[in-house]
Formats: structure tokens, C-alpha cells, sequence
């Protein structure tokens, strides 16, 4: 797809699921305080302000993380900021496992942001995105740590991708 003469961004395809998730449970989360609250006979209007702000904290906290890329960039985007790096110019990757296993990219520019990996994993065209800005950066010379952790990502994310291709043929 173009428009106006230049490609459009890539984004993360679950982003509005997820997205809906989240404010589905502020809003159960809500009618399901205040009803108990009313049925208890003790909500007044502070109490009631009181648990809209704490359902508003619930949907904020269970918000994804909305992510895109374009040729030589990747932003994510939280409800209150906007981290972009530049991913030919990349200075950085690194992999943190545990709980939730995330990336850190910080480029030349000294901009940095924070990525679940998940993301790239369910969205090829975000890692294709990403991994054309590595073999950039990698080519350009800028790339000085994590060119081996892209790697074995791109591995882990190229396995995945062939798995799922061979069960929904049914050859797996």
C-alpha cells in the first residue's frame, strides 16, 4: 500500500483485540465496584469517584503497548508517550528473559525503547521491519552489541512462523 509516495507503517494486527480486552475489563471491573458498593448502601458520589479513577488505573495498567514500524523506524506507543528509534542506525540490542522476555534497542542517536518480543513473534511484517533496520545497522557498521541476540530472535520467530505454517496445513 501506498500513500502520498511513501509506504505506510507496519503495525502490531492484535493491538485493537488486546486493546478492547483491556477497557472490557476496566469496565466490568467498574459496574462490578460500584454495584457492590450501591448494593452494600455505602457509594456516595467521592466513593464513586473513587472507583471510576481506580478502573481508569486498571485500563491504563492493562493497555498494550501500541507498536509500529516503517522503513528505518520503529515506535511504541503507551497512552502517555512515544518512543521511536532508528532501526538502521541501531548503536544496541539486548534481551532480557524472564517473566516477560523484552528487547532493548537504543540507537546512534541515543534514543531507546523497551519491546515485548511477543509482539514481533505474532506480527512478520513488524520483524520484517526490524530486522531490515539490523542488517542495516550491521552493515553501516553501527551495530556494536546484540547482533547475536537478533539472531537467535530471528531464529526462535522463523521456527515459530514455520510451526504454525505446518499445523494449519496439517502436516504437523
Amino acid at each position: 500500500m501506498r500513500r502520498k509516495g511513501l509506504l505506510a507503517p507496519t503495525g502490531d494486527r492484535h493491538w485493537r483485540g488486546s486493546a478492547r480486552f483491556a477497557v472490557s475489563c476496566a469496565l466490568i471491573f467498574c459496574a462490578m465496584s460500584l454495584l457492590v458498593d450501591w448494593d452494600a448502601g455505602s457509594l456516595t458520589p467521592l466513593r464513586a469517584l473513587l472507583w471510576i479513577t481506580l478502573s481508569a488505573i486498571v485500563g491504563d495498567i492493562l493497555l498494550p503497548q501500541r507498536v509500529s514500524a516503517g522503513p528505518g523506524w520503529l515506535a511504541v506507543r503507551t497512552p502517555w508517550r512515544r518512543y521511536t528509534v532508528h532501526t538502521d542506525v541501531l548503536a544496541a540490542v539486548r534481551q532480557y528473559d524472564g517473566v516477560s522476555s523484552h528487547l532493548v534497542l537504543r540507537d546512534v542517536h541515543g534514543h531507546r525503547l523497551t519491546l515485548d518480543t511477543r509482539v514481533l513473534a505474532a506480527n512478520p511484517l513488524l520483524w520484517h521491519e526490524v530486522d531490515t533496520g539490523v542488517r542495516r545497522s550491521l552493515e553501516r557498521g553501527t551495530l556494536r552489541q546484540g547482533a547475536a541476540v537478533v539472531a537467535r530472535l530471528g531464529h526462535r520467530i522463523d521456527q515459530e512462523t514455520a510451526r504454525a505454517v505446518l499445523r494449519a496445513s496439517g502436516l504437523s
